[in-house]
């Protein structure tokens, strides 16, 4: 099983469209609004995706920002999402993309890697421990109603 990382083509928004809705799925996206927001992102190279690719499908992707902070001057990457295709999981391929973005931000000398898992993910907890991840902290967030 050849496993290629590589950075996201609009060729997989619907591979990945697939596995945010269905592995991660705390927020149902379409395709019209995923290929928007990778059009706004692209612009931007402070926004990456990259996708694990098998017999030129992804079945994998992450997506991450680097963020500036006060007392950070280099600042920090934010992992916002990550998923495998469910039969494809737990051989290495998630490990995988965690790997190719840690490599990432160490030759960007970033300060460190942030991701949130939602509460209900239990098995990408233990992932996420399992490569070094420390769970130290809550994760909260509001969403805003604007008037439509």
């Amino acid at each position: 099983m050849e496993i290629v990382i590589r950075e996201i083509q609009e060729i997989d928004y619907a591979g990945v469209l697939s596995l945010w809705n269905n592995e991660i799925g705390n927020r149902k996206l379409n395709a019209a609004t995923m290929a928007a927001d990778y059009e706004r992102m692209s612009k931007n190279d402070d926004y990456r995706t990259f996708v694990a690719v098998l017999d030129n499908k992804a079945v994998g992707f992450i997506t991450t920002v680097q963020v500036l902070a006060v007392g950070l001057p280099v600042g920090y990457l934010k992992i916002n999402g990550l998923a495998v295709k469910g039969e494809y999981q737990g051989k290495g391929i998630g490990t995988k993309l965690l790997q190719y973005v840690e490599t990432m931000a160490y030759e960007k000398e970033l300060s460190y890697i942030l991701l949130s898992s939602g509460v209900k993910r239990i098995k990408a907890h233990a992932f996420y421990e399992h490569n070094n991840y420390d769970k130290d902290s809550f994760c909260f967030d509001k969403v805003l109603k604007h008037n439509e």
